[in-house]
């Protein structure tokens, strides 16, 4: 017979199933969906390293960004900062200009780069504008200068080689109608300043700095002469300054702020102030920018004992018609509106989840896919011993049944690896299971008749050998 040498030449499943298959697929591509969010995960987490320009070299901007650098490495903050030292706050500004930073430590004075966008107000600083004891007595002293208007005529020392400092003065002689050409303007080092000053190089001395900050107390002690105090020129119209120059504000300097007995100043004396801006470059990530001003003013708390200056570190201003604009990351800070992780992230998640969804569908479906043929193998196998049943009615020879018995044996056997490796269900082996109880039937009740027959009509009746019921499979 043909047809039972084709079911024993059947494909046979191989050695690694379907389901197997399929399964490590499944897994396979879990685990490297899991790993992408491993991997994204430790990306968004890892330290972030920020440059930050700051100068000049041993001022009190760069002792601060130092330390500042410091405590972010002894608490193994997100954001770490590289400090980058320049000439001062002007270059400070063009090397953010030019990106060749992430931060800069910049004057609100000066023209703020336009990719500049506030952070945190470093520290404010005040106007001192002095002029020492009179030197000489009778007809040979020069009058004395109280106001700002008798400055014309006059030489006035800068402290500090900024050009900034020299804008500010003019920006003073304008607003009292005194023409900045008509004033001769010498610069000095902050170093050389107390020893110009001895020296009375200049009529008025004018420096700029924090209320406290040492090398405006040292140049102004400097100008003592002889017991004689230095008078301090009160800048009244501070209000009208900062009217027309938004980027200065009225302020005062404190009776008794540069020390001295008598107390430099005797009394509060009005003047303007500007700041210093620690800003960032627009486009920096929001979620690092919010970081570096939760941590600076973490580390401010921290560094205050150490550095008095971190204590004037403030918040930058939100308001949408700051001088400087503010960094998003910033202003989420500082209104209460900084995202979490799950915040900024959720989507990742979201789609992740959605991925993995998607990727146990596609493994379902794959390995379904995969057990098509069998399923269509079983099906045929199935139907060919429905066959083997009319077959086995109309049989007239012991051989055949024995035949057709191995046949249904082989069929057994591929439909028991069928229901193992998941290619059918419990469904399809309960309609086998009475498909092969009526095959069994049917050759036990043909080999009966066979028995009986007249020998003339069984050739081979003698040789029959009984084959053994098999029994019927119970689907588990």
């Amino acid at each position: 017979m043909t047809a039972g040498t084709d079911l024993v030449d059947a494909p046979q499943t191989s050695p690694r199933s379907a389901a197997s298959k399929a399964a490590l697929i499944t897994l396979a591509g879990a685990l490297a969906i899991l790993g992408s969010l491993v991997g994204a995960y430790y990306f968004a987490m890892r330290p972030v390293t920020l440059r930050i320009a700051v100068g000049p070299a041993n001022s009190d901007d760069l002792r601060v960004v130092q330390a500042l650098t410091q405590s972010f490495v002894q608490n193994h903050a997100y954001v770490r900062l590289r400090p980058v030292q320049t000439d001062g706050a002007t270059a400070s500004a063009d090397e953010l200009a030019a990106g060749k930073v992430d931060l800069a430590i910049v004057r609100g004075d000066l023209d703020v780069p336009k990719n500049a966008q506030a952070v945190a107000t470093l520290r404010k600083n005040v106007v001192a504008l002095w002029v020492p004891p009179v030197k000489g007595k009778g007809k040979k002293a020069p009058p004395k200068i109280t106001k700002i208007a008798q400055l014309a005529g006059r030489k006035v020392g800068v402290v500090g080689r900024t050009t900034a400092n020299v804008a500010l003065l003019k920006v003073i002689l304008q607003q009292y109608g005194v023409d900045p050409a008509k004033v001769e303007i010498i610069q000095f080092a902050a170093n050389d300043a107390a020893d110009a000053i001895r020296s009375q190089k200049a009529d008025a001395y004018l420096a700029a700095g924090p209320v406290n900050s040492k090398i405006t107390a040292d140049a102004i002690a400097a100008s003592v002469k002889d017991g004689g105090a230095p008078t301090f020129l009160a800048i009244d119209s501070a209000e009208a300054i900062a009217q027309n120059h938004p980027v200065y504000e009225a302020a005062e300097i404190p009776a008794g702020t540069f020390g001295g007995s008598p107390d430099r100043p005797e009394d509060e004396v009005k003047t303007i102030s500007f700041t210093h801006h620690i800003v960032a470059r627009k486009g920096i990530s929001e979620a690092t920018i919010a970081a570096f001003t939760r941590q600076l003013f973490a580390a401010r708390q921290q560094l205050m004992t150490e550095f008095p200056l971190a204590a004037k570190i403030e918040t930058p201003d939100t308001d949408k018609d700051a001088v400087i604009p503010p960094h998003p990351g910033a202003a989420a800070f500082v209104d209460g509106e900084e995202k979490t992780f799950l915040d900024r992230y959720s989507d990742f998640i979201w789609w992740g989840l959605m991925a993995l969804s998607a990727m146990g569908s596609a493994g379902a479906w794959f390995a379904g896919y995969l057990k098509k043929d069998e399923r269509s193998n079983n099906s045929t196998l199935r139907e060919r011993l429905l066959d083997m049943i009319a077959q086995a009615r109309c049989s007239d020879s012991a051989e055949e049944l024995d035949q057709m018995q191995k046949d249904a044996d082989d069929i057994l056997r591929d439909t028991l690896h069928c229901f193992e490796n998941g290619a059918i269900e419990e469904g399809a082996l309960t309609a086998f299971n009475i498909a092969l109880e009526q095959f069994h039937n049917a050759v036990a009740d043909r080999r009966a008749l066979l028995i009986i027959l007249p020998p003339n009509q069984q050739k081979s009746a003698l040789r029959v050998l009984a084959g053994p019921r098999d029994s019927v499979i119970a689907p588990s």
